[in-house]
């Protein structure tokens, strides 16, 4: 290449010169011809040079570029055949057509044309139909990423095996930090000597100790209360398998000692910052409390949060002192606010109108104007009933706003109140949540992952039987200057009784305390009564939901309402509660629809089954024994399907913890 590079650089200026000399001969032929004549001689020579140079030139570019040809040809060939990436040509009947070596050796076969791709790789077959860029498939134990050229019907195959081994390994050793609580340890070892709770630390030491060595995790104790644990995504994998069973070890070992102590679980995983992996334990744990506690909570990076355990009823442990703290902070909020809005759960229950009537006569012991928002066209029978009781009070009754006049009057000093839920798409009005920014949330359900966001206050307490019984203990630590009237106290009542089924569920000491308060304030029994009867048509509607009842699985009974029926969410609590008390019967779901697009679910339990698990899996939440989901664009039968696999996935998860 670089001789006649240089012999161009020689030709181009002798083209030049030749010019120049003809010339100026043409000029000095006028004076002397026979100076000219010799010019003519010595240009005809310089010509030859020249045009020699450009033959010899043009020779040397052709051979250049004829061995540049087949230098590349020959190497294209032999990359094409030798290179480490397998090359399959197919055809539209997926018949191997051409292969490379390297394709060939993946299999250990000396060719691969003419075979099937059936027979050679069926697991490519979904991949090409699916016309999919790009996937990795497994090929005789080893990973490959394969590469789709459709119009071709070419495949590309890279050898990923080392690299998926090494994610593989990185995934399985990444960082896990959890933390163990005892739920009950403070109420457990109240009264006991020394020497006895030094015995159950030890013993509860001991058990979390050997699960620890067991599975290879680093566990340290912190407090009396609360242990580290670190581990990897491998070991928490495993742990995943046994669905936690420590849970059930510690629980069941306690019990026998007469110490039935159980254990919250906070996890965090899926981040390489160990801050945020504290973070997320401790946000983890919280939700796990807020539940109930003797449970696992896992919140991932995307915000969903899985559950394992769960099984037992909480224990009541709530103290007096966090409602007095809750009480006065809530007071400084309403003391800052302009005026404080109270909105319960859609379709509205006893518990959810009376602890709303109870935060409205909070606000007004603080000299605060507040409003119920409620909407009258989904009022069962009873609420409606306290509603027309209401009317008689024209100072309270005038309190209650529809969800439109909650929005015009909401501004950026208002306070708004949540009770009876804390989930935002199960609220009356979520625009009106998206415009207030000030928020308290107050309830006694399971806190699910779905929760309102930043909230200025929490009272979430699962230990309650109400979330008018939570109110009614705030009241207490209000100022007196505003007398509780008696139709106040009976709606809180009567709250406290749906919910509790008139003191047969979810009934603690403090639920007891609650109700004699009310009672000394007016509240009124017999009226209650009278707000929950009910007439023939709910009791026929009842009875015929009823008389559909299938029983599946040991002791579950599931009954369908008719497709064509749509029945209000008390009708199918009514019917589950009524199912739940035939004899047998372990737990009880009632299927309704509840519009014109969407389907209802009430479950109820006697506490065997974990009813919340169940509901939560379709979307739905609330307690261990009492618990609801709503279904959107479903069928009666494709509702029950959806419930019976919930069912199922739930016992064969019980059955394998």
């Amino acid at each position: 290449m670089p001789s006649y590079y240089n012999k161009r650089m020689i030709r181009y200026p002798l083209y030049g010169l030749i010019a120049v000399s003809l010339a100026l001969l043409a000029i000095i032929a006028f004076y002397y011809w026979w100076i000219t004549a010799i010019g003519l001689v010595f240009l005809g020579a310089l010509f030859y040079m020249a045009f020699y140079l450009e033959q010899k030139t043009n020779e040397e570019i052709e051979n250049y570029i004829s061995t540049l040809s087949y230098r590349v040809k020959k190497v294209g060939e032999e990359a094409l055949m030798e290179m480490p990436i397998g090359i399959m040509l197919i055809n539209d009947d997926y018949i191997i057509e051409w292969t490379n070596s390297f394709m060939a050796s993946c299999f250990n076969e000396d060719t691969l044309v003419g075979r099937s791709l059936y027979d050679v790789a069926d697991t490519l077959v979904p991949f090409i139909k699916q016309e999919l860029n790009t996937e990795i498939v497994t090929l005789n134990d080893r990973k490959y990423r394969v590469i789709l050229k459709l119009e071709e019907r070419l495949l590309y195959f890279f050898d990923v095996t080392e690299q998926t081994q090494v994610e593989k390994l990185y995934e399985e050793e990444r960082s896990v930090l959890a933390i163990i609580y005892l739920d009950n340890y403070d109420e457990m070892t109240q009264g006991m000597d020394d020497q006895t709770k030094s015995s159950l630390n030890s013993l509860v030491t001991s058990i979390l100790n050997n699960w620890a060595m067991e599975h290879g995790i680093f566990l340290k104790r912190v407090s009396s209360e609360r242990f580290f644990a670190v581990f990897n995504e491998k070991i928490l994998h495993d742990l995943e398998k046994e669905k936690f069973s420590i849970l059930d070890e510690v629980r069941e070992t306690t019990t026998k000692k007469n110490v039935p102590l159980t254990l919250s679980v906070g996890v965090g995983s899926g981040v390489p910052s160990l801050p945020d992996l504290g973070t997320l334990a401790q946000s983890s744990l919280d939700i796990a409390l807020g539940r109930g506690g003797d449970q696992v909570a896992m919140k991932q990076t995307n915000g969903k949060v899985k559950f394992y355990g769960g099984k037992t009823n909480p224990m009541e442990k709530r103290t007096r002192v966090r409602a007095r703290v809750i009480s006065h902070a809530l007071k400084e909020l309403m003391l800052e606010s302009d005026k404080v809005i109270i909105m319960g759960h859609k379709f509205p229950d006893m518990d959810a109108v009376g602890a709303a009537i109870g935060i409205r006569k909070v606000a007004q012991m603080n000299q605060k104007e507040a409003y119920v928002v409620i909407n009258f066209n989904e009022l069962d029978t009873g609420v409606k009933r306290l509603i027309n009781e209401i009317k008689q009070y024209p100072d309270i009754y005038s309190r209650f706003i529809t969800p439109e006049e909650a929005i015009e009057m909401a501004t950026e000093d208002t306070l708004l109140v949540v009770v009876d839920t804390h989930k935002p798409s199960f609220v009356i009005e979520e625009k009106l949540l998206k415009k207030i920014d000030d928020v308290v949330v107050i309830d006694h359900h399971r806190r699910s992952e779905d929760f309102i966001k930043n909230p200025m206050l929490v009272y979430m307490e699962p230990y309650a039987s109400s979330t008018a019984e939570l109110v009614t203990e705030l009241l207490e630590y209000q100022p007196k200057n505003e007398k509780i009237n008696s139709l106040e106290a009976t709606a809180l009542l009567a709250g406290i009784i749906v919910d509790t089924k008139s003191f047969t569920l979810r009934t603690g000491s403090r639920t007891f305390d609650a109700a004699s308060y009310l009672r000394a304030l007016g509240a009124d029994t017999v009226l209650v009564q009278k707000f929950l009867k009910e007439d023939v048509d709910t009791y026929l509607q009842r009875s015929k939901i009823i008389e559909k009842v299938k029983f599946y699985f040991d002791g579950i009974a599931v009954a369908c309402a008719p497709e064509n029926v749509i029945c209000t969410p008390v009708l199918t609590a009514q019917s589950a509660d009524t199912l739940l008390t035939m004899d047998g019967v372990q737990a009880s779901f009632v299927i309704a629809k509840r519009g014109e697009n969407e389907v209802g679910i009430s479950a109820r339990s006697l506490g065997n089954v974990n009813v919340q698990v169940v509901m939560e899996s379709l979307d739905g939440g609330g307690h261990l024994s009492n618990a609801a989901t709503q279904l959107k664009d479903v069928t009666i039968k494709e509702a029950e399907n959806l419930l019976l696999k919930a069912i199922e996935d739930y016992l064969e998860g019980s059955q394998k913890s």
